[in-house]
């Protein structure tokens, strides 16, 4: 089967199913979003943010990218950002990142690739950082945990890339927004947050 015939026939289950049951609530949001979070997360398709949160429809403004990144002067993210506080009034925004990510594994090595190494300069602080706190550990960890370390680097990263956009700092300040990192573990299906 084509994947798209099998996602077809999961949308006819959708609506015959959780559309028909809950009409009066997908219609309502047939007539506008109010979502209070902006969630910033990983392209990863193992990480699907309204399914590991069981956040309902219009619950969550989602933006994925390939590592979670909040990139430095973007237009494209400068928008979502711009709408989302501006327009949507979000009262949140988290940055999520997760175990097993393929741009934290990619970052720093040769992969004979155009756009991905460009795109992950903007992560470019995080393998100095975890490296340092290794050296000051005495003892290493095994590759796994400095993945972790990695991973959870990147998510503190991209919060301060966050906090450079001048929406998020008048945000905080004013007390209408507040800045969250998480992390999602798909070995246990777990989300913690990250200190």
């Amino acid at each position: 089967m084509i994947m798209i015939e099998k996602f077809l026939e999961g949308n006819h289950s959708f609506v015959v199913g959780e559309f028909a049951r809950k009409k009066a609530f997908y219609t309502g949001l047939a007539k506008g979003q109010s979502p209070k979070v902006l969630w910033i997360g990983c392209v990863d398709s193992r990480v699907t943010p309204e399914r590991i949160t069981s956040a309902e429809a219009g619950e969550l403004f989602v933006h994925r990218n390939i590592g979670n990144i909040v990139p430095h002067a973007s237009w494209t993210f400068a928008t979502v950002l711009e709408y989302a506080i501006k327009h949507l009034k979000v009262e949140e925004v988290v940055v999520c990142g997760h175990s097993d990510c393929g741009a934290m594994k990619a970052l720093g090595k040769a992969t004979g690739d155009t756009y991905i190494p460009l795109w992950l300069n903007n992560a470019g602080d995080v393998l100095p950082k975890v490296d340092s706190e290794i050296a000051r550990m005495g003892h290493p960890p095994d590759e796994k945990g400095r993945r972790r370390m990695i991973e959870l680097e990147n998510v503190r990263l991209q919060i301060a890339h966050l906090r450079t956009y001048p929406l998020v700092k008048e945000g905080e300040a004013q007390g209408r927004l507040k800045v969250h990192g998480l992390y999602y573990d798909l070995e246990t299906g777990l989300i913690s947050r990250v200190p």
